[in-house]
């Protein structure tokens, strides 16, 4: 078995509704996703990906079609908080705006990425963690053996 890690990086901003401290307020960080997978390398000498558990492209094209596309410049506001108003005007001024049904922690958003990018992996590779930093020094991790 062989794990694999591929690095992105996308810019959010996002508001913690009810929060007790600054991050109450609309803020933006430079976030940087590093997802891993596991499998089997193949061994057929006939298959164009002889010696891989996954080309590194297509792992790209997933997270970047479910994640990166979705989050990069956007912002992201809890659609059952009162920002859902300040969220519609910013749409009609033309921001990108997406409403989650959560509140969006950086906790929660690893929760979203994990059920979209799972969805989405060849049926012979499994999703083993997630590892999302809001900043340099802070990131919340999720794993696949935390959650059997």
């Amino acid at each position: 078995m062989v794990r694999l890690t591929k690095t992105f990086n996308f810019e959010t901003a996002h508001a913690l509704h009810g929060y007790d401290g600054k991050c109450k307020n609309i803020h933006g960080h430079s976030y940087k996703l590093f997802v891993t997978v596991k499998g089997q390398p193949s061994e057929d000498v006939s298959d164009v990906k002889l010696g891989m558990v996954m080309d590194f492209g297509d792992l790209k094209k997933i997270v970047n079609e479910e994640v990166v596309d979705i989050f990069d410049h956007a912002i992201l506001l809890n659609q059952n908080s009162p920002h859902k108003s300040l969220g519609d005007n910013l749409m009609k001024e033309g921001h990108q705006v997406i409403f989650t049904d959560y509140q969006p922690s950086c906790e929660n958003m690893m929760l979203w990425m994990v059920d979209r990018i799972k969805n989405r992996l060849p049926e012979n590779i499994e999703l083993v963690a997630l590892k999302l930093h809001e900043t340099e020094n802070s990131y919340g991790e999720w794993l696949a053996e935390d959650n059997q």
